[in-house]
């Protein structure tokens, strides 16, 4: 019994110590980030990744320490951004996504606006090549025509993401960077904007390197104001799709059926936004005649869930030039999908 005793003590003193050994990598990219850090959690701001941040802001973009300090003087973690980075609506199936965004109150409200703000989106297209009916759509899926633009302190969220949110924390260090150099050279306080959990603001949406990229002044003073200037806002929604390629007048998408019927469609459609496939290629593969895109260029192959109490399986499309466009602003085929049929439904 003694030795029996011996071992057992032994058993768990080696269990309890494994309990201390930090977890492998593997195993540390199994837990949730949220799961990782407590709401609140102050974050340290003597890590290197910090400091070398800091000589970048003062060293490249004329901050001083002083500032620094003042700036992020007790910034701290929210847990809730790190939980809906994990669980993203763009993640649902297309049955579910879609009736998030498109409604017959949105239709009917993006249709008022087409009118209500006519003479700026008359001059977008002619100015910048931009379909009214898609500047429309994009500003009603992003914040509700300007109504919600999200209730997250910016400056918390990106820190949050780019402190504890390991899977993209370089993409979200270079927004931090964007956000605060923009807030100096628009003079706006770092610590007063809202925004989305994943960082972006004002009635497009932003994030701040789309900003300080794409965000136009089209009111006549030399302010971008995404906030409240809606020709700024609806100018800059279309900067951003000029800035792609947006082809005017042509289409989005075409239908190719409920099932991929060749090997380079299915090959295509399994890559995703990225697996171009020429036109003629499609025609051939699935035998259906599509309008040919402008100058040839090449069709993303996309599938869209439908609901399981409808018949199930999935409804393929051609996404076209500017429906890749769109997936420019936002990589999900599903956010593309959206805007394409919104924009179709008010036109």
């Amino acid at each position: 019994m003694r030795h029996i005793f011996h071992i057992t003590l032994a058993c768990l003193f080696l269990f309890s110590s494994l309990l201390l050994l930090p977890l492998s990598p593997l195993a540390e990219n199994t837990i949730p980030a949220a799961d990782r850090v407590q709401d609140g959690q102050k974050i340290d701001l003597g890590q290197e990744k910090y400091q070398v941040l800091f000589r970048e802001l003062i060293e490249k973009h004329q901050f001083n320490q002083t500032e620094l300090d003042s700036i992020f003087h007790n910034v701290r973690i929210k847990q809730r951004v790190l939980v809906l980075m994990d669980t993203q609506w763009e993640a649902k199936p297309y049955y579910q996504y879609r009736p998030l965004f498109i409604t017959d109150k949105v239709i009917r409200t993006a249709k008022k606006k087409l009118l209500e703000h006519k003479t700026t989106l008359d001059r977008i297209e002619k100015e910048l090549g931009v379909d009214r009916e898609v500047v429309i759509a994009i500003w009603g899926i992003e914040s509700r025509f300007g109504t919600y633009r999200g209730g997250f302190n910016v400056f918390q969220t990106l820190n949050t993401l780019f402190d504890a949110y390991p899977r993209r924390a370089d993409f979200f260090r270079e927004q931090l960077l964007h956000f605060l150099v923009l807030c100096k050279e628009n003079d706006y306080k770092p610590l007063s904007i809202k925004g989305s959990y994943a960082g972006a603001f004002g009635q497009p949406q932003f994030i701040p390197s789309s900003f300080r990229e794409y965000a136009l002044s089209f009111d006549g003073d030399e302010q971008r104001d995404v906030f409240s200037s809606i020709p700024d806002i609806l100018a800059s929604i279309a900067n951003y799709l000029h800035f792609y390629h947006w082809t005017f007048q042509a289409p989005y998408y075409v239908d190719i059926g409920s099932r991929l019927k060749g090997k380079a469609v299915q090959g295509a459609y399994d890559t995703g936004r990225k697996g171009l496939l020429e036109y003629t290629v499609v025609e051939q593969e699935q035998n259906i005649a599509l309008s040919i895109p402008k100058n040839n260029k090449a069709v993303t192959i996309v599938g869209l869930e439908i609901d399981p109490k409808k018949g199930g399986g999935k409804r393929f499309v051609a996404g076209y030039p500017n429906f890749q466009a769109i997936t420019e602003w936002n990589h999900s085929n599903r956010y593309a999908m959206v805007v394409s049929e919104l924009a179709e439904a008010i036109q």
